[in-house]
């Protein structure tokens, strides 16, 4: 990793972090949602597959358009996948 980035991870909260410590943890892996109503979270992919970071996530947030059901989904960007880009929200 580059230094800008790891410098933007020290500043980042954690999609489903504790309130009280919302900040990222060493030795994790992270990866930075874009766009939609989690935009700015770090994920926590710590021990995902291969196979699991190549088809991104759908999360459960009551932010998006469909409230307390819904979930957004995020998958890796082509050209660096330590950025997770948002495609759509779901129920």
């Amino acid at each position: 990793m580059d230094d800008a980035y790891d410098e933007l991870l020290l500043r980042g909260r954690v999609y489903g972090a504790d309130h009280e410590d919302p900040g990222p943890r060493p030795g994790r892996t992270y990866r930075e949602l874009v766009g939609g109503p989690l935009d700015g979270l770090l994920l926590d992919v710590t021990g995902w597959s291969g196979e699991a970071l190549a088809a991104g996530a759908a999360l459960p947030t009551h932010l998006g358009r469909h409230g307390a059901e819904g979930r957004s989904h995020y998958e890796p960007r082509p050209a660096d996948p330590r950025r997770w880009d948002w495609t759509a929200d779901t129920p």
